[in-house]
């Protein structure tokens, strides 16, 4: 399937142009809005300081925003691994989703298809590492929930368009809610960071342990988001470490 892309610029954009070698990661978002026009709209609003590379339309209809080579706002206040505000590095992609606030609700074949075709071609125009293909609550944990816990991230791992663990969800689940003691929970945090979330300084330990376990959850554990590291977190995130 061929990728078919329209233009509709948006002016909100940063220049000078950077140089591919610069763009190392995509970040995915939904719009958490329920109006697809009206989000076009504010991506597209000068007054409103936000706006992406590419739009994902629930047909599965793909806008280009703004060029790849130009920075877009769509990141934010973002940490991953050694970078900050991920906005100069990254390429951003929005998929129209009335999200968390909105009756939240699963993306349309349509769309994940299209999704696909344009990872798959931006990935290999930029020799980006599947570790670099993020959702926005990955690189904000404290302040975003997007893509969210119905994003599919295990079927685009499928299509070697993203990282999954290569454990098993049975032997997984019988993990589930069992606590982790001290120095366990210590190690899942380092482990967290090891693998990119990073601790937000003004926020005190068990803030932090909340919003990144949140995050990891609903990257790697999507049936229950509760922010309360158990063993078949543990285990998940020993499992990515070690792929």
């Amino acid at each position: 399937m061929r990728l078919k892309i329209s233009n509709n610029y948006s002016p909100n954009f940063s220049i000078p142009k950077r140089k591919n070698k610069m763009i190392k990661f995509i970040v995915i978002h939904y719009t958490g809005m329920k109006s697809e026009n009206a989000a076009i709209k504010r991506l597209c609003d000068e007054s409103k300081n936000v706006s992406a590379h590419y739009f994902i339309k629930n047909n599965g209809e793909i806008i280009n925003l703004v060029p790849d080579l130009y920075i877009a706002w769509h990141a934010g206040k973002s940490k991953w691994l050694n970078y900050n505000s991920l906005n100069k590095n990254s390429i951003g992609i929005e998929i129209q989703n009335p999200g968390h606030e909105n009756k939240y609700k699963n993306f349309s074949t349509k769309q994940l298809s299209s999704l696909k075709i344009l990872l798959r071609t931006l990935i290999k125009k930029y020799k980006i590492d599947l570790k670099n293909i993020l959702g926005h609550s990955d690189i904000a944990p404290e302040r975003k929930k997007d893509p969210g816990e119905k994003f599919p991230w295990k079927n685009l791992a499928n299509h070697k368009l993203a990282i999954w663990h290569s454990l098993k969800e049975s032997s997984l689940k019988k993990n589930r809610k069992i606590r982790l003691n001290k120095d366990e929970e210590i190690t899942f945090i380092k482990n967290l960071n090891k693998i990119g979330y990073r601790i937000i300084k003004r926020l005190n330990f068990n803030l932090n342990k909340k919003f990144i376990t949140k995050a990891f959850q609903r990257r790697f554990r999507q049936n229950l988001v509760n922010g309360i590291p158990d063993q078949e977190c543990f285990l998940i995130s020993k499992n990515l470490l070690k792929s």
